[in-house]
């Protein structure tokens, strides 16, 4: 999904073909703020102007106006998976959140040319296989050399 950016806040992108309008709403705050316009170029200013509107809402009721993003969220996961994370972190040194910031970083900035090498003892002989990226992996074998004992 598309969505429009302005002063750190996020909103989306609507088309409604019976009615003929573009619509949205800002994203990652539990205040409801919407926005519509007729074109799709009108609902990038009717989105500024939304966010605009908001700050003044928020001044005028003498409250903040909720961030979007902290920087800090509840991850939820099967216990199996949360203690094998805590515990990995714990032979690795690390915290637990900085195995899921460092998860987040590999699946925010995964590049389509990572290969991976993987090689498989297989009856005495060591083969080498590549798995490129992809949106559908495809394993090719690159070269065979015979195990030594």
């Amino acid at each position: 999904m598309k969505t429009l950016s302005y002063k750190g806040y996020e909103g989306t992108i609507e088309v409604d073909m019976e009615e003929d309008i573009c619509r949205g709403k800002l994203l990652f705050i539990n205040d409801l703020v919407t926005y519509e316009a007729k074109t799709p170029k009108g609902l990038k200013q009717a989105f500024e102007e939304a966010v605009d509107d908001y700050f003044e809402t928020c001044t005028e009721l003498g409250r903040e106006p909720q961030k979007p993003f902290r920087g800090s969220f509840n991850v939820r996961v099967a216990p199996d998976i949360h203690r094998a994370a805590a515990l990995r972190a714990v032979r690795d040194g690390v915290r637990l959140n900085e195995v899921v910031v460092r998860a987040l970083d590999c699946y925010l900035n995964v590049r389509g040319d990572v290969q991976h090498n993987v090689t498989v003892k297989v009856e005495g002989t060591a083969r080498t296989l590549v798995a490129a990226a992809t949106s559908k992996p495809s394993w090719s074998r690159i070269s065979t050399s015979h195990a030594t004992h």
